[in-house]
């Protein structure tokens, strides 16, 4: 089965930088598209950043300039940077693999989760 192991969390000040990992095994991780999501108490979990094989990425206008998304194809993982962090960013964030036309739309394609990385960013 897929596994997806998220990790670099932790607690920030409000303009701090964090850079989260996603290792994967189990599937073929170069096919795919990868996304990052979050999810906050009380909201649904929610797409922010997509790349596909190829390196082409996208994001939600909440994240934009300010988040990054990378991929090693040889590692099995996928980044996300975070800079400029604000409070409204604090969540637990998953990765997974996605697909769809349109970051508004896309949609996990593995039934597992991992147990996410937890980012709280608070003076």
């Amino acid at each position: 089965q897929v596994q997806l192991v998220e990790s670099g969390g932790g607690l920030v000040q409000p303009g701090g930088s964090l850079r989260l990992s996603c290792a994967t095994s189990g599937t073929i991780f170069m096919i795919w598209t990868m996304g990052w999501y979050r999810q906050a108490p009380g909201k649904q979990r929610e797409l922010v950043a997509t790349i596909t094989s190829g390196g082409r990425t996208n994001y939600v206008d909440l994240v934009k300039g300010r988040f990054t998304i990378s991929r090693d194809n040889a590692k099995n993982t996928v980044y996300l940077q975070m800079n400029s962090l604000k409070p409204e960013d604090t969540a637990i964030y998953y990765c997974n693999a996605v697909q769809g036309d349109d970051i508004a739309t896309m949609r996990s394609v593995f039934g597992s989760w991992g147990q996410g990385t937890q980012v709280t960013v608070s003076s």
